[in-house]
């Protein structure tokens, strides 16, 4: 019986991870992860919260506890980084970060004694790199992907400099950022611990979290230490050094992280090469471009490529060998480019623009819709209830195309959404023919 009882408790957590729009495909490897890193009385009480923000008079109420009780699993949770914790208007709330970039990550952002990393390593090698089930949810279930790479911006031009968004520019996301968390590479130290160590021996401590998730994994648990700009700037410096790619949320405001990524043990870059030329992430909006002039065919672009979309090819008329690009399995990072002894290649910007949601909500709700789940999003237990979550929902989707919001309309079966759209549209109508009488 008692075994029966754990083994609910942890589908009831199974069953709540895959409410949320990011999941988790169940499979015996993955009801073993939940086992070392929740207990059973945890998975538990953590079934029962809801998928968005909350308080902890919410907690306290679900759970059937006092408030001083409920801050205390919180707090338990949250130096667990199964939880993560913010303060709004000095009210403090609670959220149970994604599968990934979230809780699997979190566990190997530091060593620690209280859970065997090494055989948390190899279960997770098992789910992501022999079962794939995961890793082709995560990357392609969804047109909006879950993040983005970032161009290394040393190899652009002044020119290029001056006309790059400050959002493709990982530099800017250092400079903005209020807190910056650095950790180890959840994805080298996984891959060390399951016997495939890194094959180019890239640093591990180059794993930058930003805002309000580094100050949380920082404060609880020592999941991530805060650092200064200076010292973010250097960690992105030394991965480009290490040939690194940097993969960031796919937002343009306020990015949770960004993870410098080798393509042995990125599950990104894996699932790149694996699943060419589906990209698992967005691209950035350069594309490498080689000059075949100047080009002395040494093979080295090839080589530092992280997802293999370079290759060498030898003219049958001059025995010449040279670099040819698979644009379309190019992620546009830049490596290549950095690595060209006789700088024979250059990036140009994508003649078709790449679209980033503007925030993680409105990624949120893209990806909702694209998976038919945005019902969930919506009806959350109360927390949608109250205009202000309901606004940046709402918000979100009046930003998409039209396809998109007729999606959304058919998803929510809503008559506030209907008439909302439809608000919109006339607006926009009304804005269009005031803007062609005026000519």
């Amino acid at each position: 019986m008692g075994h029966i009882t754990s083994k609910n408790a942890y589908k009831s957590l199974e069953e709540r991870i895959n409410w949320f729009t990011q999941g988790a495909p169940a499979s015996e490897t993955f009801y073993k992860i939940l086992q070392v890193l929740f207990t059973e009385k945890e998975a538990k009480v953590m079934a029962m919260l809801p998928v968005r923000p909350f308080t902890i008079k919410r907690a306290a109420r679900i759970w059937n506890t006092s408030e001083a009780k409920a801050e205390r699993v919180l707090d338990h949770l949250c130096e667990k980084a199964l939880l993560v914790d913010s303060e709004h208007n000095g009210v403090r709330k609670f959220v149970m970060p994604p599968p990934m970039a979230g809780f699997i990550e979190f566990a190997l952002m530091r060593t620690r004694g209280d859970i065997d990393q090494k055989y948390l390593s190899e279960l997770y090698y098992q789910y992501m790199n022999v079962e794939e089930d995961f890793v082709k949810d995560l990357f392609y279930a969804t047109e909006t992907k879950l993040g983005r790479v970032y161009v290394q911006e040393p190899v652009l031009t002044n020119d290029q400099m001056n006309h790059i968004l400050d959002y493709e520019r990982a530099t800017h996301i250092v400079e903005e950022a209020e807190y910056i968390g650095l950790g180890l590479c959840y994805c080298r130290h996984k891959a060390f611990h399951a016997g495939h160590p890194c094959e180019i021996d890239a640093p591990w401590d180059v794993c930058l979290t930003f805002g309000n998730v580094a100050r949380s994994l920082a404060e609880h648990g020592g999941h991530a230490k805060l650092i200064s700009k200076e010292e973010a700037l250097d960690a992105l410096e030394r991965s480009y050094a290490a040939n690194l790619v940097q993969i960031g949320e796919n937002v343009r405001e306020n990015p949770a992280f960004i993870c410098n990524c080798c393509g042995c043990c990125c599950e990104a870059l894996q699932a790149a090469r694996r699943f060419a030329p589906a990209q698992p992430v967005a691209t950035t909006n350069y594309i490498p471009k080689v000059t075949e002039d100047t080009c002395v065919g040494c093979g080295k672009c090839a080589k530092v490529c992280p997802i293999g979309a370079i290759r060498m090819v030898t003219e049958e008329t001059t025995g010449k060998k040279r670099a040819v690009v698979n644009e379309e399995m190019c992620l546009g990072c830049g490596v290549c480019a950095r690595n060209c002894p006789t700088k024979a290649i250059h990036l140009e910007r994508r003649p078709i623009q790449i679209i980033t949601p503007v925030n993680s909500t409105h990624r949120f709700v893209l990806q909702a819709i694209e998976k038919g789940t945005l019902q969930n999003l919506l009806f959350d237990d109360e927390y949608f209830a109250n205009h202000r979550a309901m606004a940046q929902i709402f918000g979100a989707i009046l930003k998409m195309p039209p396809l998109k919001q007729a999606l959304a309309s058919k998803q929510f079966k809503s008559i506030y959404l209907d008439k909302l759209l439809s608000s919109q549209l006339n607006k926009e109508r009304a804005k269009a023919a005031q803007s062609g009488s005026g000519k």
